[in-house]
């Protein structure tokens, strides 16, 4: 089991070989939540991610003849550009192992960085076990995402940075996968700082290492926009520290995660993917739990991809009230529109869509339903374009 001695070890070989990111306070975040959070940068690396530490601890450990005969990883995402990136600055030959449903940006970013991508199976476990015949069949040296000694002495080394930077810190929340991250975190913050607390944070459909370790029965499976965490089951190595180490879990929802994304982006501009917003999932979900506390959080990852960030963008906007959908029942007469369109601007709102609905509906024939998709400053104003059009002589309903 590795302990502060392998993390400070992977510390000296990574640097200058990888980023070392801020630790800032985050004062608005601090007010939403009631606690004072710190956040630790790591969507700054090169590609994007901290899987850069634990796949360049990995590399820079290797033989000379492993060297020789290059590396071979099972990745969708983050490890794999991490890996790839690594073995071309230090001259190796890389091979990732991704299933055939993985997206073409992906697919497309690990090449550019200069590995052969080989496309495998239709699920993370085919692709793994066919990494794990070619490492085999071609002398490769396997680099595993997160079960790996290596590799989770590598991660451990954002404590170390987290808590040089803001030693005062009470509370570590992290996002969990496989384990990786966490295992190597808190061993090392628990050795620098025993009353330290480390809270892990999972997904509900990718409650692995929460089931394990609590004895709890949450089903696995089905889509997530956390896929960086979205992991079956945690490691050997991994599940060890974990037992060891962490005081406790949060479990959160997409939505939690979805409202984390938004809020990042608008508060402090800064773009995550959805395992990089977990650990504000969390601070969201229960905020009694680490209220009045100095909490730091780690923004794992950053590469999400532009049309889901699009899209929870707008759903951002629904749940804040700045974009709502109200519902008019009118005559079917010339001049009708104009006369709402105006309402709706002299209330200062814009309109994003509008659809007039003829057929569907239960109103007389000679009455028209039209929908109006509106950008507001919020509910209140929601609520005055509501009030101005009812007083025009309009029948308004929300959806």
């Amino acid at each position: 089991m590795i302990g502060l001695a392998e993390v400070q070890a992977a510390a000296a070989r990574l640097q200058g070989q990888v980023l070392t990111t801020p630790c800032l306070e985050s004062r608005t975040l601090s007010n939403i939540t009631g606690a004072q959070v710190f956040l630790k940068f790591e969507n700054l690396q090169y590609t994007a991610s901290f899987k850069e530490r634990g796949a360049c601890n990995k590399l820079v450990q290797l033989t000379p003849e492993q060297r020789a005969r290059g590396v071979i990883a099972m990745s969708a995402g983050n490890h794999a550009q991490g890996v790839a990136y690594h073995a071309q600055r230090l001259g190796m030959r890389a091979v990732i192992v991704m299933p055939r449903f993985t997206p073409g940006v992906k697919v497309e970013r690990t090449r550019a960085l200069g590995a052969e991508v080989v496309l495998h199976g239709d699920t993370l476990e085919q692709a793994r076990e066919h990494a794990y015949a070619l490492a085999a069949q071609q002398g490769l040296t396997l680099v595993h995402p997160y079960d790996d000694e290596a590799v989770i002495a590598g991660q451990g080394t954002v404590a170390l940075e987290m808590l040089h930077a803001q030693p005062t810190l009470e509370v570590l929340v992290v996002a969990a996968g496989g384990g990786g991250l966490i295992g190597g975190m808190a061993a090392a913050a628990k050795a620098i700082k025993p009353d330290i607390e480390v809270v892990g944070v999972q997904t509900r459909r990718f409650a692995a290492m929460v089931n394990a370790l609590t004895g709890s029965h949450w089903p696995l499976g089905g889509n997530t926009i956390a896929e960086g965490i979205a992991v079956a089951a945690p490691g050997q190595h991994t599940l060890a520290l974990a037992q060891r180490y962490v005081d406790g879990w949060v479990v959160v929802d997409d939505e939690d995660i979805e409202q984390a994304i938004v809020l990042l982006l608008d508060i402090e501009k800064t773009l995550v993917e959805g395992a990089g917003a977990a650990g504000l999932a969390a601070l969201l979900r229960e905020p009694s739990r680490f209220a009045g506390r100095r909490v730091g959080l780690v923004l794992c990852g950053g590469n999400i991809d532009p049309l889901l960030l699009a899209s929870i963008i707008e759903r951002g906007m629904v749940r804040s009230g700045r974009l709502a959908r109200l519902v008019v029942s009118t005559r079917d007469l010339p001049g009708q529109l104009a006369r709402i369109a105006q309402v709706v601007a002299e209330a200062g709102a814009n309109i994003d869509q509008v659809h007039h609905q003829r057929a569907f509906t239960l109103l007389a024939a000679q009455n028209v339903e039209i929908e109006l998709v509106l950008q507001t400053r919020g509910p209140q104003h929601v609520q005055e374009v509501v009030q101005a059009l009812q007083a025009a002589g309009f029948e308004v309903a929300r959806r």
